[in-house]
């Protein structure tokens, strides 16, 4: 999964933080949230319930450690995918390793 986010980001397809995955969200463009468990929980109250609230699926990622460095940053909460056929194929490697999205 995570090379698959470091590809999109390459490629524009991913956002990164939590500010930036709000205003995805809020422009209609997201689809799918990928969020840190370890996140802190300041960061996953400004964003988990406008995921809900806008019904954009989420999964859980790996630490917020692993899912910065796969975006070139020390750690990030939050990454936001824009791109549906990325956004399926990550869900995939979730579904098949883990049993789905939230």
């Amino acid at each position: 999964m995570l090379r698959l986010v470091g590809l999109g980001l390459r490629g524009g397809l991913v956002v990164v933080g939590v500010d930036r995955v709000r205003e995805a969200v809020r422009r209609g463009k997201l689809v799918l949230a990928i969020v840190a468990p370890d996140a802190a929980q300041n960061s996953l109250n400004k964003v988990v319930p406008l995921l809900d609230a806008r019904g954009v699926p989420r999964v859980t990622g790996p630490g917020a450690a692993a899912l910065g460095g796969a975006v070139g940053r020390e750690s990030t909460a939050v990454v936001g995918i824009i791109d549906r056929d990325l956004a399926n194929g990550i869900r995939e490697i979730v579904e098949s390793k883990f049993g789905g999205t939230h």
